[in-house]
């Protein structure tokens, strides 16, 4: 009961925290609309030129959901860094509770801003002719959810390596468009040279683009899912799972360490 109790109060901490910085809640709409605008717009009609065999706009959307999620889950986890620089981890650490509720805490409200925050993105899907179903918005959640588990295991994995605000932000940023670039977002990963494959096969947000999209694209003629779709999405969702229980033991080995 103490540990529940002890993880309740982390994940509440770090929702308030959330809902009370409005630039950044502002900041993490218009990131993914900016980018489904301009590229939309920009690439759709030469990839509609060359034969791409779905509306451009179809495809990207799930990619944009997803990187809300990663961007949203990544800086969630910044918070651990913020805490120890300024010494309220220390206090926490104080507490006679185990360190891994402080671990599981944290991802918690990670998973939940970020999974709730990327519905909102669902409201643009009429906008782009997208049906989205009660089915469909369920099984979306729990892939934002389990996509979001993924990456806040990895920024806290990276949170409990880094002494300062300023360090965890350089590494977030060199990392992030690489992930983004590389996760099939933009371009189907079905016809790429060789280093691209497998730069991309270690990249889990690759793992999430792809679950998305075929919650989204389901209905496709099987010729161009082959083109669309890299695994069936239970492998995605396997990979996913794995790469989540790594990273997060990981992360909870170092952060015991370095707190």
């Amino acid at each position: 009961m103490k540990e529940l109790r002890a993880i309740y109060t982390i994940w509440k901490r770090e929702n308030i925290r959330y809902v009370r910085d409005k630039a950044r809640i502002f900041s993490t709409l218009l990131q993914p609309l900016m980018f489904l605008v301009i590229f939309g717009a920009g690439l759709g009609g030469t990839l509609a030129q060359g034969g791409f065999g779905v509306d451009y706009m179809k495809f990207m959307y799930p990619g944009i959901i997803a990187m809300n999620v990663m961007g949203i889950a990544f800086f969630s986890t910044v918070s651990t860094v913020w805490d120890r620089e300024f010494g309220f981890l220390k206090e926490i650490l104080v507490a006679p509770v185990a360190r891994t509720s402080i671990v599981v805490g944290k991802i918690l409200g990670a998973i939940t801003i970020a999974s709730t925050q990327a519905l909102l993105l669902l409201l643009l899907a009429p906008f782009i002719h997208i049906q989205l179903s009660l089915v469909i918005i369920v099984k979306l959640f729990l892939m934002m959810m389990l996509l979001a588990f993924a990456i806040a295991g990895l920024g806290l994995l990276i949170a409990s390596l880094m002494k300062t605000t300023e360090s965890f932000g350089i590494v977030m940023q060199v990392l992030i468009f690489p992930m983004f670039f590389l996760s099939g977002a933009f371009f189907p990963l079905t016809n790429v040279p060789l280093w691209m494959t497998v730069l991309s096969r270690i990249n889990p947000l690759t793992y999430g683009v792809d679950g998305m999209r075929q919650i989204i694209l389901g209905g496709v003629p099987a010729a161009l899912a082959q083109k669309l779709f890299l695994y069936p999405i239970h492998v995605n969702i396997f990979i996913l799972l794995a790469f989540s229980a790594v990273v997060v033991s990981v992360a909870t080995l170092a952060f015991n360490r370095r707190s």
